[in-house]
């Protein structure tokens, strides 16, 4: 069974409604107020001016280091090896031993060619190394001998038969006699002068058998380090069969790429900074030296070498290296605090104080110089830029 409401009950709730809704009214007023006086707060922006300085600008690139030399060294002659004197990494000075080959067959040849050229000098009368004389030679001395005596002959002759002291016939034998001894002086004139050109071959043959053995030693073509040592003793090795890697790693070389937009602006003679990730926050320096004269068709990049001094050794090469190429010349940039510049997605923007009150601007950024930074497009020297509470702002917004 439903029992009634009483009517005393009812009348004291409608009063309780009725009482309440004035209060809800009122906090809900002081809610928007307080939202209001929020937007219109003015926030602190510590504005600071765009200012324009010279600077010097610089190219990013990225790059490998790479020895200053890299030597294959081959041996110049075949023979068994008899002696290895160095190891991966020992340092070498130029001319140092890197292996030895057998040098019994080259001594041999060089003691033949020796005694062979010798031979030739002894009957060319050349001794103890002394210079080619024609009239030094035996045979052409005693051909020369008999010529002088066969003119002397006839010259007699031809006095007697003025006087007519002796017949005609026997001033023609005398006559005779001359021409022979003068056709046997000039040829063994003629003779010295073959058997000379004879003595040079064979004294060019003793300096290829001297170079011979000189090269039974394979020496350091520079001073450096030795990357790899490819034979043992006992190996048997041919002409031109590599047995050792040298390079010099002072100075180093670093390889870099430069993006097509830069090529205008890379020199030789350029300042090249770079790091590397053995040796994090140490920085080398560098100059550039070769930069190539066309650009790499499937990366649209060019090439540019530096020279870098490594007096320490700490540089190996094969290091990956990020670099940084300055330009020779200093150019003017508008620069403002790293603080004022809000980058997000991508999108970097600042906020020009006028007034009491903030225009927000699309910048693009360029280079970084200690706590500066250098909006390339979208704002000009002079103008103030808010440096503090950036993230808080918006176009338009109240700023004290």
């Amino acid at each position: 069974m439903i029992r009634p409401v009483p009517l005393q009950l009812t009348a004291v709730v409608l009063l309780a409604g009725a009482l309440s809704w004035p209060a809800c009214s009122s906090a809900d007023g002081k809610s928007a107020d307080a939202a209001t006086a929020a937007v219109l707060t003015a926030v602190s922006v510590a504005p600071a001016a765009a200012i324009e300085r010279p600077i010097t600008r610089f190219i990013r690139a990225t790059g490998s280091l790479m020895a200053e030399d890299h030597a294959d060294v081959a041996a110049e002659i075949a023979g068994r090896i008899v002696a290895t004197p160095i190891e991966r990494g020992t340092a070498v000075s130029e001319g140092a031993v890197l292996v030895r080959v057998s040098p019994t067959e080259a001594e041999a040849q060089a003691r033949e060619a020796e005694a062979n050229a010798a031979q030739i000098e002894a009957r060319l009368g050349i001794a103890n190394g002394g210079t080619y004389d024609v009239n030094a030679v035996p045979e052409v001395q005693t051909a020369k001998s008999s010529y002088d005596l066969a003119q002397n002959e006839f010259n007699r002759i031809k006095l007697l038969l003025e006087q007519q002291v002796v017949s005609q016939s026997e001033y023609d034998q005398r006559r005779t006699q001359l021409d022979a001894s003068r056709q046997q002086y000039e040829g063994a004139r003629n003779g010295a002068a073959q058997q000379f050109q004879v003595l040079q071959s064979a004294r060019a043959r003793v300096a290829l058998a001297h170079k011979a053995l000189a090269d039974t030693t394979v020496r350091a073509p520079f001073t450096g380090l030795v990357a790899e040592r490819l034979v043992s003793t006992g190996d048997y090795v041919t002409k031109g069969m590599k047995v050792a890697v040298v390079v010099r790693v002072n100075p180093l070389r670093v390889q870099l790429t430069v993006p097509e937009q830069f090529v205008s602006s890379v020199k030789v003679g350029a300042s090249v900074t770079f790091q590397v990730d053995a040796y994090a926050g140490r920085e080398f320096t560098g100059t550039v030296r070769y930069v190539s004269p066309a650009l790499e068709a499937n990366r649209r990049a060019l090439t540019v070498e530096a020279v870098v001094p490594n007096q320490s050794g700490d540089l190996k090469p094969g290091l990956f290296a990020t670099a940084r190429i300055d330009e020779p010349d200093k150019t003017p940039a508008v620069m403002v605090p790293e603080s004022a510049v809000l980058t997000q997605a991508g999108t970097s923007r600042v906020y020009v104080v006028n007034g009491d009150k903030v225009e927000e601007r699309i910048v693009t950024k360029g280079q970084q110089l200690d706590a500066l930074v250098e909006i390339a497009t979208g704002l000009k020297a002079g103008e103030k830029v808010a440096t503090k509470n950036v993230a808080q702002l918006f176009d338009g917004a109240k700023v004290s």
